[in-house]
């Protein structure tokens, strides 16, 4: 049997094939619709700042797995905690740590502030794959062993805190004006000050060497010095990424302008306020939050811009674009009726995804007819860094405005018949979507959905609610959602069914994120301010789509269940000593951050 892609391959061409045949297009959403671990964003982040530059190859497996003769993958095994620690404590860089049970005590403090194995198993004989963000050494440490594994979230990060014009992200110069500048050093970046404790630069700063630690600086803890200790045995920063046209970092924002530019400030207020009042393990935990929060924001904006440009063939300004709004259980699961809401708006969004990966596939159908159009290359549209004029552009012609849409259609209505005959023996299912103009007069869509199916339509949704799981950081003790497997009789046969169930929930982390986060007064000032418990239901709802005590559209949910919720959310806050108020007024319920926030700290901008 031939394969889908061959078929593709005679009938479209090869080049045009390579680029449709992907679940990505980075003009909406820059990174690759698969599984990451959010955990192992930041040091990745770190190093992008730092250098300007995508991370290449370290020294970790040089340093610690084995001799070299090995292969790669023994090598990747052998980097154990166990191997990790006694290299460290025969470095001379500790002591004390001679005997067995004191080098077990050293690898289990690496696997709790610095290090993660595989599949987040426990175990110090087990292979690290992961590097937390401790501290800013942890951007020396080449884990991943490919920044790719990533698939480019540090890379859509950097570009939408950069906040730069250019195609690709660069080295900002001394007239620039930011609080995340690129190459500029630790003092005038807020995101790497607030991780650079004790760390120098000395010498030229494209050095991979040239950043050294003060010795003498006693204003670490001891999970930051781990990570330095570790830092210091490979002895340099990993080189850059020494790829043909991947060593600099794109500057492609997401379609999601408004969620984007919120996403950044919310990092940005977060971590100039917190860095230093936050303890350094509970301030990661929480800024791990802000991100999982931003970028599913992101992600659900994405999903409702592109269905209402499917409709319409028009993107939304920036300040009415709106994220999906998705009910969240404030119970974690405890109250059955709340998680039972949660699983069914979830669901519903889920159900949304599904007709996402056409929308993507009929996008990158249009672009690549666009971009080989001498008339609308003349147009000279830019896509980066914002991509919005060129999807407008794109919706024109697939909803015929655009004059050179007669021509565009003709051939892909060419393209889809061709096709056809030849998926005829091999894929009659995808064959006869392409050809029923009857049911779908437009060849873009019916390309679309054929080719989405040729791909394994399951297997693109797959890589999407795996994605989803990563932003949410799903099960995790900070992030935004809980999953669990249901198994349920089927109707029609003995069989029995699994399926994960996905709802929305504020954990602890979650919420004491949301509250730092939104005590503190807009634009650069300082202290906090006060905030009602009702106007804090009201601002995670139009900022992030996270309803409490409103239902979604298209869902039916009693107003004793939603009143319920929202005094679940207000016991919880009360208990976790967020919130105060002296009666049952509402006037008088108002946030209380645990933490004050530092004072006339991290105020510099570049």
């Amino acid at each position: 049997m031939t394969t889908a892609r061959s078929i593709v391959d005679e009938a479209l061409t090869r080049s045009m094939t390579r680029d449709i045949w992907t679940g990505n297009y980075d003009k909406v959403l820059p990174v690759s619709l698969q599984k990451f671990e959010l955990s192992a964003v930041l040091p990745a982040v770190f190093y992008m700042f730092r250098f300007g530059a995508r991370r290449g190859k370290g020294k970790f497996l040089e340093t610690f797995g084995g001799p070299a003769e090995r292969s790669s993958r023994e090598r990747k095994k052998a980097a154990t905690a166990k191997k990790i620690a006694e290299a460290l404590a025969t470095s001379g860089c500790f002591t004390g740590f001679d005997d067995e049970v004191s080098k077990a005590v050293l690898a289990d403090l690496l696997l709790c502030f610095c290090l993660e194995n595989a599949n987040h198993a426990l175990g110090r004989e087990l292979q690290i794959q992961r590097v937390a963000p401790t501290h800013y050494m942890a951007s020396w440490v080449d884990l991943p062993d490919s920044v790719a594994h990533l698939r480019l979230v540090p890379e859509m990060i950097v570009a939408m805190l950069a906040n730069q014009k250019g195609e690709y992200v660069e080295q900002n110069t001394d007239g620039n004006r930011t609080y995340f500048p690129v190459g500029r050093g630790y003092d005038r970046n807020v995101l790497l000050k607030a991780f650079n404790q004790g760390v120098k630069q000395q010498g030229d700063m494209a050095d991979l060497r040239s950043d050294l630690f003060d010795e003498n600086d006693q204003s670490v803890g001891l999970d930051q010095l781990l990570m330095i200790r570790l830092a210091q045995q490979l002895g340099a920063a990993p080189d850059k990424l020494r790829q043909k046209d991947k060593t600099k970092i794109p500057n492609q924002h997401p379609i999601a302008q408004r969620s984007a530019k919120e996403f950044s400030e919310d990092i940005r207020r977060f971590v100039r306020s917190y860095s230093n009042s936050i303890p350094r393990h509970s301030f990661v935990e929480l800024l791990e939050s802000c991100i999982s929060i931003g970028m599913t924001t992101i992600l659900t904006s994405s999903v409702r811009i592109l269905t209402d440009w499917a409709e319409k063939g028009k993107v939304g300004v920036s300040n009415q674009q709106m994220p999906v709004y998705l009910f969240v259980d404030c119970s974690n699961g405890v109250n059955r009726d709340m998680r039972a809401l949660a699983d069914q708006s979830m669901d519903d969004f889920m159900r949304r995804v599904e007709h996402f990966s056409v929308i993507l596939m009929a996008l990158r159908l249009l672009d690549h007819s666009a971009r080989f159009n001498t008339k609308i290359r003349k147009l000279e549209i830019a896509s980066k860094p914002d991509a919005a004029e060129w999807i407008n552009m794109l919706g024109s012609i697939l909803h015929e405005r655009q004059p050179e849409a007669k021509n565009i259609f003709f051939d892909m209505n060419g393209k889809a018949l061709q096709l056809a005959e030849q998926l005829k023996d091999d894929y009659p299912e995808a064959a006869a979507i392409l050809e029923n103009e009857e049911g779908e007069r437009n060849p873009v869509w019916r390309l679309a959905e054929s080719l989405t199916l040729l791909q394994g339509g399951s297997n693109a949704r797959g890589n999407m609610v795996a994605m989803i799981d990563s932003t949410l950081l799903t099960n995790r003790p900070n992030g935004l959602a809980a999953k669990r497997t249901t198994i349920r009789n089927s109707a029609t046969s003995q069989t029995r069914k699994r399926r994960d169930v996905r709802s929305l929930v504020f954990t602890d982390s979650v919420l004491d994120y949301l509250v730092h986060t939104h005590v503190l007064p807009s634009g650069s000032g300082s202290g906090t301010r006060s905030l009602s418990f009702r106007e804090f239901i009201h601002k995670i709802r139009n900022r992030y789509g996270l309803l409490v005590d409103t239902a979604p559209p298209g869902m039916t949910i009693s107003n004793d269940l939603l009143q319920t919720n929202r005094a679940i959310l207000e016991r919880r806050l009360r208990d976790l000593g967020l919130l105060v108020g002296v009666n049952d007024s509402e006037a008088m319920k108002h946030l209380s951050p645990r933490f004050e926030p530092s004072q006339g700290v991290l105020n510099e901008i570049d």
